[in-house]
């Protein structure tokens, strides 16, 4: 055991035990920070505008400040941009987070100095969690790398302002600065391509124990890796052991990444976002995602039929039951203050409390009447590529609308790693899986009103010529799964296979 694994392992066990202790007082903790949020807020312009009152109960709360997005939060952001203090939260952000939003245009996200930890401990956590479950800090022994975005950063209203991921790689401590690929010149090019290839020649010949990302992006690193190589990635690398992951649900992802590896190793999965991190897989033998009840975030949880209601039911961690799809809204410490991120979760326990992210709330098709969600596209196609031994690339499901009366349907495109040798037959299976999990989308098909789901196979590489096509290839950019209009679809046209 070298130096570094050496010294992480006491430093593990302290930070998991610590973890431990939390999941047993969620509930607490939760309470705790809720009222350590009002004693800030209170102070701030936002407080004032709302009347928040130390010690105001949970319903006052509730009263005095709706549910919100990004654009009923903008105009304090704007007054943030324009270099005012004490607006959402104490002072100034100590960063704002760039992220693309697509109703809101490019969007703002504070962090704050009380945030930060949130924002970095986290990832930290995750892994420590796993390596002591697996019983080996090793990885520390080797090199490590985060596929991201640019870590240089602009200056809005005197406030660095960059992408999360770029901030993240500013608060790396100096004793893993030595561990970390690729260089800071590397990881600031804006070109992914350009970048990727770089990041290939600076970590070829490294002893890579540790490798995270989108899983898209991922693959793309290790598809670059094989072919100049010649290698599985598992051989090229003999000591890498984890893959860390999140923004987009594994599991379409999953077959293909550890087929390009060739050999198993630990995946942990993550669900980080600009406004929080919000929970992390802390076992390997578990179901789900910790969610982080103890590190400056109030959780409130809207089920799902009522978000976009006038007076939705806000749930607090008492309240919540296995089973139910809920949007996901946060109270932070960097002062989004019933912000609702967009994200839907489904817990799948209580004690302790682990979540799985579901979907977004405006990625969903209900053309007519089935809202199929993201969960139940990803489930549908994924049994029937396991079940046929086929492995898939991405994908993404649009409405076909026809004039003709039982003439419309859902219209899938999907990129084939190893395609179907029976495509229709394949297109019965996902189509059976769906109807089996959404009971909406079945009297459709048994009504008439829709025909069954129809494939349209994408060429090789077309997600990535189309994501290329938009400036959104790389990075923290992600296809959506679903689209309740065309424009995805009109945009996919010209990469689909003749």
């Amino acid at each position: 055991m070298k130096f570094k694994s050496f010294l992480a392992k006491p430093f593990a066990a302290y930070v998991v035990k610590q973890i431990r202790r939390s999941m047993q007082q969620a509930v607490p903790d939760q309470e705790a920070i809720f009222q350590d949020l009002l004693k800030t807020g209170a102070h701030t312009q936002f407080g004032k505008d709302h009347r928040l009152e130390e010690g105001m109960s949970l319903a006052a709360y509730r009263q005095a400040v709706p549910i919100r997005d990004y654009e009923s939060l903008k105009p304090y952001i704007n007054q943030i941009k324009e270099g005012k203090h004490n607006i959402l939260w104490k002072g100034q952000p100590l960063y704002l987070a760039k992220t693309s939003g697509t109703t809101s245009g490019v969007k703002y996200i504070p962090i704050s100095k009380e945030s930060m930890p949130n924002h970095f401990n986290t990832g930290r956590n995750a892994v420590f969690c796993n390596l002591t479950e697996m019983g080996s800090t090793r990885v520390f022994d080797g090199k490590m790398i985060f596929l991201s975005g640019s870590p240089e950063l602009e200056r809005v209203g005197g406030i660095p302002t960059g992408r999360l991921s770029g901030i993240v790689n500013h608060q790396i401590p100096s004793y893993l600065r030595t561990n970390q690929l690729p260089t800071y010149e590397t990881n600031c090019i804006d070109e992914w391509e350009t970048k990727l290839d770089r990041i290939v020649e600076e970590t070829i010949d490294q002893n890579m124990t540790l490798i995270s990302g989108i899983p898209p992006w991922m693959q793309m690193y290790f598809d670059r890796l094989t072919q100049r190589s010649g290698k599985k990635v598992g051989d090229l690398f003999p000591e890498f052991s984890v893959l860390v992951h999140g923004g987009v649900n594994f599991e379409p992802y999953r077959a293909r990444l550890l087929e390009t590896i060739g050999r198993p190793v630990a995946t942990i999965e993550t669900f980080p976002a600009s406004e929080g991190f919000f929970a992390f897989q802390d076992s390997q033998l578990s179901e789900g995602l910790l969610l982080n009840t103890n590190s400056g975030i109030f959780f409130e949880f809207v089920p799902v039929g009522e978000i976009f209601s006038e007076n939705p039911t806000r749930l607090s961690l008492p309240e919540v039951k296995t089973g139910e799809n809920y949007a996901l809204i946060i109270n932070s410490n960097a002062g989004l203050w019933s912000y609702n991120i967009g994200d839907t979760v489904r817990f799948v326990s209580l004690n302790p409390y682990r979540i799985v992210v579901t979907g977004r709330i405006k990625h969903f098709i209900s053309a007519f009447g089935e809202h199929v969600i993201g969960e139940e596209v990803e489930y549908s196609l994924m049994k029937a590529a396991t079940e046929s031994g086929v492995h898939i690339t991405e994908f993404t499901v649009a409405p076909m609308i026809s004039q003709q009366e039982g003439k419309s349907y859902h219209e899938w495109f999907v990129e084939f790693d190893h395609a179907p040798d029976d495509l229709e037959a394949f297109a019965g299976k996902v189509d059976g899986n769906l109807r089996n999990k959404n009971i909406y989308y079945d009297d459709l098909i048994t009504g008439n009103i829709l025909l069954p789901l129809k494939i349209r196979p994408v060429r090789r590489n077309g997600f990535i010529e189309y994501m290329k096509a938009q400036g959104k290839l790389g990075g923290q950019n992600k296809v959506p799964r679903l689209s309740n209009d065309r424009s995805l679809a009109t945009a996919l046209e010209s990469f689909v296979e003749q």
